[in-house]
Parts: structure tokens; sequence; C-alpha cells
């Protein structure tokens, strides 16, 4: 019956969200009540499993989330995203400009939320398309792959965040290998399938285009630009081996241990980038503290939605379903690295939203991992790739790149749909052979 339970609060979850518009966070505060009221659950002991999983899903994640937000808002305020990718147009050419595109949105999504870097892409996608007179979703499609990628696979991104929070994966560690998943799921979903594509011919709204291009005097330099946007990259990944060459304990290793924690490496991504980006460029400070403060309003809502999925896999927990769950499925002959794919990428085409279906499948799935040698970091990866799956017409990210490129419902689907089922399935086969050789 337990499992009964948990199909029928996903349905409820996808009705409350898709159909009834209902807020997410209410939504998921509703179906974990009813839920712990199926399983037996006092409604004090459903109070505080609620708390409990709220204040610890979102303690740590607060700081990753909400300066990640300030990163990429300095990053797109200061025409540092447009310093990347005017130089990587130069660099690579005519005849290899959709591979630098793709590696330009990549840089620029690191540090960006999808949405905020969705924006800031297509006025260059368009200016790209005037100057080349290439085909435009020829074009704009390596950067969004890549854009889509970094918001389902690499922290500091919200859900990859939350889900290896949950698993207790190491950040840093999820990040590496997340690149090396990254790259393989954005060539194939960039640069090649955008060579199918030149046959479509959108005609975006020009009121769409009155987005502010910075001219060179009021950019960063390439150097300062790329600085800012890596160094989370740069302090996440290298500084937990460096620290590894000296004696624990000591004052260079508590140093290097400092530097590469996440929360740390954010902040000081973020005083790095209110400098360079900010005050070194002839803004004042209450100007760059305004800049952040909104940014942070802007994250609000997405961390509302981790903290009502935080509550349901507590409830999940506390409930006993994850436990039944666990034992029910302890000798099925799956991967739980496949099941973890598939149950978010059901979940995403039902909800639309890949931060729910991330979140939401980490309840249902978490007990796996603890009775199996499954690495979290490749767990974290399975799901975020699931995720991603088929985007359509109850997601988002399908309408604001519909109405962007002006584009039909089917004309959508056969591009922008068809580019996100990609990524999810070499994201899943990227996750497959890493498990094999780490």
């Amino acid at each position: 019956m337990l499992l009964l339970y948990v199909l029928l609060g996903i349905l409820a979850l996808v009705l409350l969200v898709a159909y009834l518009k209902i807020d997410t966070f209410i939504s998921f505060v509703l179906v974990s009540i009813g839920l712990g009221l199926a399983c037996g659950m006092k409604i004090s002991a459903i109070t505080q499993s609620l708390e409990k999983g709220i204040g610890g899903t979102l303690g740590s994640l607060v700081i990753i989330i909400g300066f990640g937000a300030m990163l990429g808002k300095l990053v797109a305020d200061s025409g540092a995203a447009q310093r990347i990718t005017a130089t990587i147009m130069r660099v690579f050419g005519l005849k290899y400009l959709t591979w630098g595109l793709a590696l330009a949105g990549f840089i620029i999504g690191l540090p960006l939320f999808y949405n905020a870097g969705f924006v800031i892409v297509i006025p260059l996608i368009f200016s790209i398309v005037a100057s080349t007179r290439l085909p435009m979703l020829y074009v704009a499609i390596p950067m969004l792959s890549a854009l889509s990628v970094a918001h389902g696979y690499l922290p500091p991104h919200p859900s990859p965040t939350a889900i290896a929070t949950q698993f207790k994966a190491d950040i840093g560690l999820t990040l590496f290998y997340g690149i090396l998943v990254a790259v393989p799921a954005i060539i194939v979903a960039g640069p090649l399938f955008a060579r199918t594509l030149k046959g479509f011919n959108p005609k975006p709204n020009p009121e769409l285009l009155n987005i502010k291009q910075f001219a060179d005097s009021e950019m960063p330099s390439l150097s300062v630009s790329l600085l800012v946007a890596l160094l989370p990259l740069i302090l996440l990944t290298a500084m937990p081996p460096i620290k590894g060459f000296f004696e624990d304990g000591t004052p260079i290793h508590q140093v290097f241990a400092f530097l590469g924690d996440p929360s740390i490496a954010m902040l000081v991504s973020v005083l790095v980038a209110v400098y360079f980006l900010g005050i070194k460029r002839g803004r004042s400070t209450q100007a760059v503290m305004k800049s952040l403060e909104e940014a942070f309003k802007g994250v609000s809502v997405i961390l509302l939605v981790v903290a009502g999925a935080g509550g349901f896999k507590q409830i999940l927990t506390d409930g006993g379903v994850s436990q039944y769950i666990g034992e029910l499925l302890a000798d099925v002959q799956i991967s739980p690295l496949v099941l973890g794919w598939a149950i978010a990428g059901l979940i995403r085409i039902c909800v639309g939203s890949a931060t729910v279906a991330g979140l939401t499948t980490v309840g249902i799935v978490a007990p796996l991992v603890a009775n199996q040698a499954i690495k979290p970091e490749l767990m974290v990866l399975a799901i975020g790739s699931g995720s991603l799956m088929f985007s359509h017409l109850n997601d988002g990210g399908f309408w604001l790149y519909k109405e962007y490129f002006n584009l039909s419902i089917k004309e959508t689907l056969q591009t922008w749909t068809v580019m996100e089922t990609i990524v999810s399935v070499i994201g899943l086969i990227g996750v497959l052979i890493l498990n094999v050789i780490v």
C-alpha cells in the first residue's frame, strides 16, 4: 500500500502543479501532509518532519544557491558574458563557430542560472546571426544545450546542488564528474544536432531584441571575465586535491580546505566579482549591493521549491516509505543509476520542472544508494540528466524558447524537445561509463 500512496502523491503533485497551477511549494506541503496521514503518521509528527526536512535541506543550500545567483547577476550586468562570447567567436572563426558557441554557453552557464543565462545569450545569438547570416537555430542550439547541461548537472545550480546535499555527495567531485559527462552531452546535443536544424527559419519578434548590448569599452577584459566566471569551478575542483599534498591539521592544509568548502568558494567568488566586475569598473558599493539583493530575490522562489521537496523527502523517510521502497527494490536487477534516471525523467515529463523532478526522485531512490556500492556523485548526475528528459508544453523553458524564437509548437518539439532529450540520454550513458571506470 505504501508504494500506492507514493504514486498517488506524485499524481496529486502533478495535478496541483501542472494542471491546477497551484504554487509548487504549497503543493509539496499539501502532498506531504496527505502522504504522512496515509502512512499513519500523527499530525505532530508530520509537522516535525516537514520542519526537519525543510530546515535540513535549506541549511547548506541557501548560501551556495544565494551566492551563485549573486555571481551570475554580476557576470551578466557587467558584460563579462558578452566579452567571453565575442572572444570565442573570434578564436573559433566561422567554420567552427558552433563549437565555440557551445564552449561559450558552457562557461556562461556555470555561474548563471538557466533563465538568467537564457536571457543573456539571446541577444548574443541574434547579433551573431545578423553578422554571419547563418541559420538561427544552427547558432542558438549549441549555446542553449550547454546552458541546459549546466542547469541539470552542475553545482552551484539549485537542483544538482540540492540533490548532492541530500545524498551527502562531495560537491567538488560532483562538479568534476559532471564536467566529464557534460562535454559529450553538449557536443552531441549542440554542434552535431544543430547541423540538422538549418532548414528551420524562425523570425523572432523585433520587440524582444531591445536588450542591452555592451560597447567594447564597457566590458571587462577577457582574463577578468574568465577568472570570475570560472572561479567557483577552480576552487571547488582544485582545492580538495591540493590540500592532500599537505599534512592534515597544518595551517596550509586548513587554508586549502577552507577555500575548497562549497560555501566559502562561492563567497570568495562573489567577493572577487564584486571588486573586479563592480567597484573596479566604477560602480558604487551601494549599486553593487543593490544588484546582489535583486539577485537573491530572483532565486527565492527556487529556494522555496527546494524546501518543499526537502519536506516531502523527509515524510517519505519518517513515514517508512523510503525503507519500504528500498526493501522492495533491493532484489530488482536494474542499476540504481538507471532507475533514478528513469524516475526523474517520468516525473519531469509529468510535472515539467527539472528541479521538482530531481528533488522528488531523491526521496524515492535514496534507500538504494545506501544499500549498494554506487558513488553518490554519480547518482546526482543520473537523476540530474533524467530531470532534463523530454521538455514539452508543461515546462517554462519550452515556452521561453518558443516565444523568443517565434516558433510553432511543432517546431519547438522538433528542436528544443529533441535537444533536451539528447542531453538526458547522453548524460545517462556518460554516467554509466563513469560508473565502470571510477
